[in-house]
Formats: C-alpha cells, structure tokens, sequence
C-alpha cells in the first residue's frame, strides 16, 4: 500500500508540475523566466515521492519546452538534485533555497549554451525568477501545506 500511495503521489505531483508549467508557458521558459511550477520544489519537505514526481514533471516539461536533450537532460538533472537537497533541509526556510541556487547554475549555462546568451546575466535572471518561484510562491505554500499536512501526505 505504501508504494503505490508513493507512486500516486508522485504521478500527481508530476502531473500538476507539467500542468502548471504548460499552462504559464510564455513566462516558464527563455532568458527571463519564472517558472511558477517551481513553487512545488518546496514539496519534498513534506514527502519524498515529490523527488521523482518533480523530476518527471520536469522532463515532461521540458520536453514541451522545445529547448531539446540539453534542456530535457541537465534541467530535469537540476531538479532532481534540487529537490533532493530541498528534502535534506534542516530548517523550513532553507527548502526553497537548492531550487534557487542550482537551477540559476544550471540553467544558466544551458541557456547559455543553447542560444549563446550571456552567462552571468542569465544565470541571474534565472536566479531570480527561481526566488520569485520558490520564495514568492513556494514559501507561502510551505506555510500553508503545514497546517494540513496530517490531512494531505
């Protein structure tokens, strides 16, 4: 039974990640970007099934995106590792902070290898587009989902 509550919650997670994602397209990919899904990178506070449920949402995501392999590869790669290291968290305002810092990396240089854009202005506006998601949004979720979570994971 515990694996398949993991397996849906995953699916779930997954699903509304690819959703969100699609549905704000226009703002969740390029130089300048806040990818509202983000916001959900907070989830593995909550419960490890949200690790790979992010990472297949991102690959989904991403293949969409039409930023091809390199995209598909090293940004689901980014958050995997971020959402793994937003479950290692020791304290509930660090969770947003991998999503923050290793998608403004990675996704730095992939926009920057893909479209030759320029490395460190774009890392920075990924970066800040990853607060905008992931503090903005994600932190406030954080808060919300505590109040409930005996009733939700």
């Amino acid at each position: 039974m515990k694996k398949t509550n993991t397996l849906v919650q995953a699916a779930f997670i997954a699903a509304i990640y690819v959703a969100i994602t699609i549905a704000f397209a226009p703002i969740s990919y390029g130089q300048i970007q806040i990818r509202i899904s983000e916001a959900l990178t907070v989830l593995p506070m909550f419960t490890p099934a949200a690790i790979p449920g992010l990472f297949v949402g991102c690959i989904i995501a991403n293949i969409y995106g039409g930023g091809g392999m390199i995209d598909i590869v090293f940004g689901s790669l980014a958050t995997l590792l971020a959402a793994y290291l937003s479950y290692k968290m020791p304290k509930r305002w660090l969770v947003p902070l991998p999503a923050v810092v290793v998608n403004g990396i990675v996704i730095g240089f992939v926009l920057n290898f893909l479209y030759e854009l320029p490395l460190l202005i774009t890392m920075g506006w990924v970066t800040i587009g990853q607060v905008i998601a992931c503090y903005g949004l994600g932190y406030p979720l954080i808060l919300t989902l505590e109040k409930y979570r005996n009733k939700i994971f």
